[in-house]
């Protein structure tokens, strides 16, 4: 695979703090140093090359905002589903895992990865067709979570499903109809929570696979929301349960 650039201070700044292989780092040679300062050092603690260049170098690299720096990474690796389950079954607390069926904007893996760091969701799961990958989209949107929520990508989601179910996984499928309201949700298992596409939903084996279904109760003339705000609502759902108020683990 080829390597990756990512671009922004935090985006790169948690690709070095979390130990991302770095190939090279390019900083813009008329950027305020100030700014860069603690990024900057904490590269040359890690021995990392670093190489000035023009504003146009790095304008011509991406068009998201680069903020005077950008860093060639090795391809963000996916986490495998055994590690995942085995990290699960050795932690305490109530498990949380996100499934993805179908996703296809970048711009929501990456929001949806930022929520799910935020709110301590163990992991997220998609498959490898049609649905979006790890890129530099994903981790820009993302702003450095990418780093620290394990994601899995497999061939079958209602395979999957059925494994998680084995390890005592309950499947929670969002669905507008016939379904109970979110806020009625029981979080008191370890959870799959599944988000459909944006624009079909759950596939039909991946819903069929569910043990019950919830949904958002919507009042507007919109009777739909985003991929990343209806995950961000279950996300949240489920750590307000189980979480009392000034409680942060």
């Amino acid at each position: 695979m080829e390597e990756m650039i990512i671009v922004g201070r935090h985006a790169v700044k948690e690709a070095i703090t979390s130990g991302h292989t770095i190939n090279k780092i390019l900083v813009q040679d008329s950027a305020n140093k100030q700014q860069l300062n603690e990024l900057l050092k904490k590269a040359k603690s890690k021995k990392l090359v670093i190489q000035r260049v023009p504003k146009s170098k790095l304008d011509h690299l991406s068009d998201a905002p680069h903020q005077g720096v950008a860093a060639f990474v090795a391809p963000y690796e996916y986490t495998s589903l055994d590690s995942l389950l085995e990290t699960q079954s050795n932690k305490d607390a109530l498990s949380t895992i996100l499934i993805l069926d179908g996703l296809e904007d970048p711009h929501n893996l990456g929001s949806i990865l930022r929520t799910a760091d935020a709110s301590g969701v163990d992991g997220v799961i998609i498959p490898k067709r049609r649905s979006v990958a790890l890129t530099q989209t994903v981790a820009k949107a993302s702003t450095g979570a990418i780093q620290h929520v394990p994601v899995v990508r497999v061939t079958n989601l209602a395979q999957t499903i059925e494994l998680l179910k084995e390890r005592g996984y309950w499947v929670v499928g969002t669905e507008a109809d016939h379904a109970t309201d979110y806020r009625e949700m029981d979080a008191s298992m370890p959870l799959a929570i599944v988000i459909g596409s944006e624009g079909q939903g759950m596939s039909r084996l991946v819903k069929d696979k569910c043990d019950f279904y919830i949904k958002i109760p919507m009042v507007g003339h919109v009777n739909s929301l985003n991929a990343s705000v209806a995950a961000s609502l279950m996300m949240y759902e489920v750590y307000r349960k189980r979480h009392r108020i000034g409680e942060q683990t």
